[in-house]
């Protein structure tokens, strides 16, 4: 043995020496292509217990499923309860496959480089106690990374747009994907694919945050199993090639109906559920209940009309809401238009761009009051508006160059008691305090199940939708613009409550609807 720069035991690279045949026989077991990784494991992998200190690595019996769907599943995606031995197994079978498959560049890829790092400790440690007739030697030893005298590297970074970018990965260990915001993840995944796909592997293990997050999405489709004529084939790889595997809390051997009893007290039911029950229970304080959210899946479109998606098509005798939010259409935020059916309270249509200029929102607008006014045979049954607000304006210049005249259906605005005649202006004005008002009265109606959610595409923006600066706001690098029409569409339905009386008995929540929600306090 030799000690390295930074004072740490390593075996010299490419030194001759010479082994007994006993030894020459445990390394021929640990290289054994089908059972290697369990045998080198269990005997030559050491851990630091909390409470024992340094012992071998005994692993329990779903530890041990692990490491079989590890090694035997090209792509695999692993749920696993918070404390289960998820990262120590993980850490001794990378360091298995770095020493005995030669030229293997492994990137670990955590949620923080502090995760990165602690895997790589653990990944140093187990190696500097293996004895030299089993172990590589190393020709580079940093704490960002170990490079063997084998050709093999093993690299601990955090996960961003550009990890991997540049290395011909042969195994891609990602440690608790779903906690990587959303947009760097669905990058990540987009960029490091197709160097996958030339040969690599890839290991994805996490607990569930999001059920709309990437490692969400590549859960389900791993949960996904058909053969050629559509039937389900329980235990096989998914439509995206991989194998998913789910342990559970209560197969860790020191936890029972009392911990449980223990740790809800602790944690609270919500997070047990996510953490331990791995529930894709959404973690964020997010305006709706995260629990409601989580049963929230919508439905996709019964029609479309060019690029407006209809779940529902307009019936008579219902009253039809026409929300626009509009947007500049330049590629930044999107414009969107919720359609909202009442008293029923049903989501029957929406729209959402980002590169459609102003204009031709209205026209889209117009549209979509036409097709229901087709349908139902009746222009006062169908009342639209926009919101006012800054860009707004644009909108509102549209519609009177074009003449409210030649838009079916009743333009409606906001009580004129929002300011006196001379500041009034047509549309809706959204202030803080009239958009906290809403996003309660949305939170209200959605948790009781009397607001219909139908579009796919609003309930991820609702379990993106948070707690920001004393409002409510999409997430950092998500949208919210499905989400504020469908509050405009709520404002309205406020307006219109006392003519209609069947609409107010929807709404009423048995308090008065400028109450504002907790925890906010408007000074």
């Amino acid at each position: 043995m030799s000690k390295s720069l930074d004072g740490v035991l390593i075996k010299k690279a490419n030194q001759q020496e010479v082994f007994t045949n006993e030894e020459i026989l445990e390394f021929a077991k640990c290289t054994d292509s089908a059972t290697g990784p369990f045998y080198f494991l269990t005997n030559y992998f050491n851990i630091q217990h909390p409470v024992q200190g340094q012992i071998k690595y005994h692993p329990y019996e779903y530890q041990e499923r692990l490491l079989q769907t590890y090694h035997n599943y090209r792509f695999n995606i692993n749920m696993l309860p918070r404390q289960t031995g998820k990262t120590t197994t993980a850490a001794g079978y990378l360091l298995w496959r770095a020493m005995f498959v030669p030229d293997s560049i492994i990137l670990i890829a955590a949620h923080k480089y502090t995760g990165a790092q602690e895997i790589m400790q653990r990944i140093r440690y187990a190696y500097e106690l293996c004895p030299n007739h089993i172990r590589a030697g190393v020709t580079s030893y940093n704490k960002g990374s170990i490079e063997f005298d084998n050709g093999s590297r093993i690299i601990a970074q955090a996960t961003t747009e550009n990890t991997g970018r540049g290395l011909s990965i042969s195994l891609l260990y990602s440690d608790e994907f779903a906690f990587v915001r959303n947009t760097i993840a669905r990058e990540f995944w987009t960029s490091i694919s197709p160097t996958l796909a030339t040969g690599g592997s890839a290991i994805i293990t996490s607990t569930p945050n999001s059920d709309e997050d990437q490692f969400a999405i590549i859960w389900r489709d791993a949960n996904k199993n058909f053969d050629e004529h559509g039937n389900e084939l329980p235990g096989a790889v998914g439509v995206n090639g991989f194998k998913a595997y789910r342990s559970y809390w209560h197969e860790h051997p020191d936890r029972d109906e009392q911990w449980k009893k223990d740790e809800l007290g602790r944690i609270g039911e919500e997070r047990f559920r996510r953490e331990h029950d791995c529930e894709f229970i959404i973690n964020d304080e997010t305006l709706v209940d995260s629990l409601v959210l989580t049963g929230m899946r919508g439905e996709d479109p019964i029609s479309k009309q060019g690029t407006v998606r209809w779940y529902a098509n307009p019936k008579q005798g219902m009253t039809y809401l026409v929300a626009l939010d509009p947007s500049l259409g330049t590629g930044g935020d999107p414009a969107a238009i919720q359609v909202l059916e009442v008293p029923t309270m049903i989501q029957v249509a929406e729209w959402r761009h980002n590169k459609t200029p102003i204009p031709q929102q209205i026209q889209i607008m117009r549209q979509i009051i036409q097709f229901i006014v087709e349908d139902t045979q009746d222009a006062n049954s169908v009342y639209y508006s926009v919101e006012n607000n800054s860009i707004g304006e644009a909108a509102l210049v549209t519609i009177a160059e074009i003449g409210e005249e030649a838009i079916p259906g009743v333009f409606l605005s906001e009580s004129r008691a929002h300011g006196n005649s001379k500041q009034f202006r047509k549309g809706f004005n959204t202030t803080q305090r009239s958009k906290i008002t809403a996003c309660s009265k949305l939170k209200t109606l959605v948790e009781s199940s009397r607001l219909k959610v139908n579009s796919k595409l609003l309930v991820s923006e609702l379990k993106c939708f948070v707690a920001s600066g004393g409002s409510y706001a999409a997430k950092t690098g998500e949208t919210d613009d499905l989400v504020m029409s469908l509050i405009l569409s709520l404002r309205m339905a406020n307006e219109l409550k006392n003519y209609l009386p069947e609409l107010d008995t929807q709404m009423s929540d048995g308090s008065d609807y400028d109450m504002q929600p907790m925890p906010f306090v408007i000074m």
